[in-house]
């Protein structure tokens, strides 16, 4: 089993780092796992594995969610950039470029000091 989730040694990350590195890596794999199912049931002919198949791929879109809303309790400025994407009719890639420019402008979400946030997993936000 590989743990190529780390970029850096991983005996000189701090365990939150290292926490937020595991949920990074289940993310990839959740979404990896939803587009697996999303190809079988595609091609599926079989009404009765259909169910099955997104009755499992269900229990991936809530793991993701789960994953996602962990890092973004933990993650100030990447929470408030998603909130003025997600859940919004319009442009997505208009709502990206606004989220992105009213969070970091002078990094008011990540404290003031311009990081991202990433680095300072405490707690929840």
């Amino acid at each position: 089993m590989g743990f190529d989730q780390y970029h850096e040694p991983p005996d000189e990350l701090p365990p939150a780092t290292r926490t937020f590195a595991r949920l990074c890596a289940s993310l990839t794999e959740e979404a990896e796992a939803i587009g697996w199912y999303q190809q079988r049931i595609a091609i599926e002919t079989d009404p009765q594995a259909i169910d099955i198949m997104r009755d499992a791929q269900g229990e991936e879109f809530k793991h993701f969610s789960m994953d996602l809303e962990f890092l973004l309790r933990r993650t100030p400025a990447w929470r408030e950039i998603a909130r003025g994407i997600l859940f919004k009719a319009g442009d997505i890639v208009e709502h990206g470029e606004e989220a992105e420019a009213e969070t970091l402008e002078g990094g008011a979400a990540a404290g003031g000091d311009g990081s991202l946030g990433i680095g300072s997993l405490r707690g929840v936000q």
